[in-house]
């Protein structure tokens, strides 16, 4: 880890801060920052690069919520992250001498970023800057959302985008959503209460903790038409952005876990504290989210990613948390999901007996794994692919980008009638240790391929 100088930037509004001109940067998985107590995760794309804003627990040796400042880290790859911008309290309205910089959001409109921050569980506020990262300013010189807007608290806000308006949601167990003003800084319209159907939450596993029924950290995101409130690993969906939602599932279940992530936990156990957001990148749909396995400190929390996969009836999948994270693969791995991959174009996710595949949808597709580590032991690939109705195909296997070194190729003609699939292996010349790999693919018929997974073998 390298620590470059910070550069202090104030104005008269007395805005931001701490704003990095080089940079810290950290390399790693799930955790994807470790052991810096990255929390709260909410993750944009601007630019072709991820954002993380996200709160910020202070110590590992906290035994409280003891959080000073709130953290951007970015990322080329949700694999390698530089920290960017740290704001504190005391070049807000909040003033210095404070350690509860709750969870975080940011909207973008007309170039500018509005970064809204949780004032502990009690209001929110706002700075905009020029960029993803800063410099910070504030133009309120108060809270946004005050303490006695509504009936629940004005804390723990997401923003979402729709047709170019922006809303915020907020609260604790009752959820409230606002349209903002084109000015992203004041409300269009007088909060609503969020209805949901028969929820559930950390507290309310079992339906009956009315008084408690589902939790802090709302979330909104919108998918095939769809729209999602989530609050943790607890989502609803609904068919409209102001409800009413109806409870459908947790993302996270006993079986999502890999060894060594299971434990420790809340002390409501694993559902509780997943704080986070879903967030499309590439085709591809992921869960950001807080994690204490690593830590063993429910006040020194973690952020982790998984991918996410939607049923056919909408509901999204069981995730699996695991260390390998997104965006970098094993190549010792028995398979690698194909719908797992980085980038994609020209194909789709498929449900199919309580999996998933890819299935072209164009006559030229292709999919990105990059950071495929340890490949230098293998010599082939293996992929399961299947043609339901049949037809002719050509795969090929490319370095670093889609018009990169050519590794191998193969053509491929399948007779039509069967599901099963069908092992096609291509021979590969000698590797890096760690490669980025793109496979094309091609319909020479305009027929339909499905790729189930793929493997190395020596």
């Amino acid at each position: 880890m390298k620590i470059t100088k910070l550069k202090i930037l104030e104005n008269r509004f007395t805005v931001v801060i701490l704003f990095l001109s080089i940079t810290i940067s950290c390399f790693a998985q799930n955790p994807i920052v470790p052991n810096q107590g990255l929390n709260d995760p909410h993750i944009h794309i601007f630019n072709d690069t991820a954002y993380v804003y996200a709160s910020h627990d202070k110590s590992a040796d906290n035994q409280a919520f003891i959080m000073e400042d709130w953290w951007i880290w970015s990322s080329p790859d949700l694999v390698n992250w530089t920290k960017r911008s740290v704001l504190k309290p005391k070049d807000t309205y909040i003033g210095d001498n404070f350690q509860g910089c709750w969870a975080t959001d940011v909207g973008k409109k007309d170039g500018q970023y509005f970064w809204y921050f949780s004032e502990k569980n009690k209001q929110t506020g706002v700075v905009v800057g020029d960029s993803p990262v800063g410099p910070w300013t504030e133009p309120l010189g108060k809270p946004l959302l005050t303490a006695d807007l509504t009936p629940t608290h004005e804390y723990d806000m997401a923003i979402f985008e729709e047709d170019g308006a922006h809303y915020i949601i907020f609260g604790v167990w009752d959820f409230y959503i606002a349209k903002l003003n084109y000015d992203m800084v004041s409300l269009a319209e007088k909060p609503k209460k969020i209805i949901i159907n028969n929820p559930r939450g950390p507290y309310n596993q079992d339906g009956m903790n009315t008084e408690k029924p589902t939790d802090d950290k709302p979330f909104v995101h919108k998918h095939n038409g769809k729209y999602y409130l989530s609050w943790g690993c607890f989502y609803a969906m609904s068919d409209n952005l102001y409800g009413p939602y109806d409870y459908k599932n947790t993302v996270i279940k006993a079986e999502s876990f890999a060894k060594g992530y299971d434990a420790p936990t809340w002390p409501n156990g694993f559902l509780q504290g997943r704080h986070g957001a879903f967030f499309e990148w590439h085709n591809q749909w992921y869960y950001t989210y807080c994690d204490i396995s690593q830590t063993g400190n429910r006040y020194f929390r973690d952020a982790f990613i998984s991918y996410v996969h939607y049923k056919e009836n909408g509901e999204m999948a069981t995730i699996r948390v695991d260390g390998i994270g997104v965006g970098q693969y094993d190549a010792s791995q028995l398979k690698i999901e194909a719908e797992d991959y980085f980038k994609a174009d020209g194909l789709s996710k498929k449900e199919v007996a309580q999996d998933f595949l890819v299935e072209t949808n164009a006559n030229k597709s292709y999919l990105n794994f990059p950071n495929i580590n340890g490949l230098s032991p293998y010599t082939k690939i293996v992929f399961k692919i299947s043609a339901p109705a049949g037809g002719a195909f050509s795969i090929e296997i490319r370095k670093d980008n889609l018009d990169g070194k050519l590794l191998g190729n193969k053509y491929i003609n399948l007779p039509p009638g069967t599901d099963n699939f069908t092992d096609l292996e291509v021979t590969l010349p000698e590797l890096n240790n760690k490669e980025n790999l793109y496979f094309l693919m091609e319909q020479l018929d305009n027929k339909t391929l499905q790729i189930e997974s793929f493997s190395f073998l020596k």
